[in-house]
């Protein structure tokens, strides 16, 4: 029987073996990528018509860091959102509106993925890699 604490991303950050990545290099997508999310992230709501005042509503307790990394983990194992959100403490709601966010800023970046392509070693990281920046 496996047991799954709910610990969030900073236990996912100590063990490099669930994102695939040093602390180092999550920390430089989250620098790169935060203030692309942000910037979407307000926009948003300029796209439409408003119904309440700029600045209510339910704020963010999922933030880009743990978007990120349940991005990562999702497309490293190519876990259910249940299990990614088990793992996060968070509702499978919360992960399954963070990951169609995170994915287009990762593409962008040239970290594309084909939908049902599990990378399992470097090679196939690599391979993905150069194929997706041939294109």
């Amino acid at each position: 029987m496996i047991v799954v604490r709910a610990t969030g991303g900073a236990a996912i950050l100590t063990n490099s073996r669930m994102t695939g990545l040093s602390r180092q290099v999550i920390a430089g997508l989250v620098a790169e990528l935060a203030p692309r999310w942000q910037a979407r992230h307000r926009d948003r709501p300029a796209a439409r018509t408003r119904r309440r005042r700029g600045g209510a509503g339910a704020k963010h307790r999922f933030g880009f860091t743990d978007r990120l990394l349940a991005t990562l983990v999702h497309l490293r194992h190519g876990l259910t959102y249940d299990v990614v959100a088990a793992w996060f403490g968070v509702h499978r709601s919360t992960v399954s509106r963070s990951v169609p966010e995170v994915r287009p800023l990762l593409a962008e970046r040239g970290c594309r993925v084909r939908d049902g392509v599990r990378l399992r070693t470097l090679a196939d990281v690599v391979g993905a890699w150069v194929t997706t920046r041939g294109r």
